[in-house]
């Protein structure tokens, strides 16, 4: 596999005249997070977990700000998000729906299920459907190997899944 080039130097980073971190956000961040950790460093994990959790994704321009308010370089901030599947860097859907592909699931199944939702949701992993009501992921390990095939919608841990199960969840998430 070849590494793709992006020309990240030249990137125009969308912005909005709010900050993404507001200054409550800060206060709270200095009070809270910055004092548990030797570096301020230290505090971009949970700093990443809270802005993904109060926006549901974490644009350019949060990383931006995070960098400048913990002193460090964007390109850590943007690495450690991009890194671990649990951050965004784009909106997702109203419904995430994230099949676990680890080893174990994948030995019973995942690839049907996965394929299953892929094609009733007409998106591919990583995307989200016109409407805005679903996203689809795949992730590396829930931690649930004694119950696989799993998957994460919305948060919840759903086990044992079948393709009937899957579509039971869809069509629920649908009528909500």
């Amino acid at each position: 596999m070849a590494w793709t080039v992006k020309p990240s130097a030249t990137t125009k980073i969308e912005r909005r005249d709010e900050p993404w971190l507001t200054e409550e956000m800060k206060a709270h961040y200095t009070e809270t997070y910055i004092p548990r950790y030797a570096t301020r460093m230290g505090a971009l994990m949970p700093i990443c977990h809270d802005v993904q959790h109060r926006y549901g994704w974490i644009s350019a321009q949060a990383m931006e700000e995070m960098a400048e308010f913990l002193g460090i370089a964007s390109a850590d901030v943007r690495d450690t998000v991009t890194f671990y599947e649990d951050f965004h860097t784009s909106p997702t859907g109203t419904n995430v729906i994230a099949v676990c592909q680890s080893i174990t699931c994948e030995a019973c199944g995942h690839q049907a299920i996965l394929d299953h939702v892929r094609n009733k949701l007409g998106v591919e992993v990583h995307e989200t459907t016109k409407d805005g009501a679903f996203t689809l992921l795949a992730l590396e390990c829930l931690g649930s190997c004694d119950t696989a095939p799993c998957a994460l919608v919305n948060n919840h841990r759903y086990d044992n899944l079948t393709i009937e199960g899957v579509d039971r969840i869809i069509s629920d998430l649908s009528r909500r």
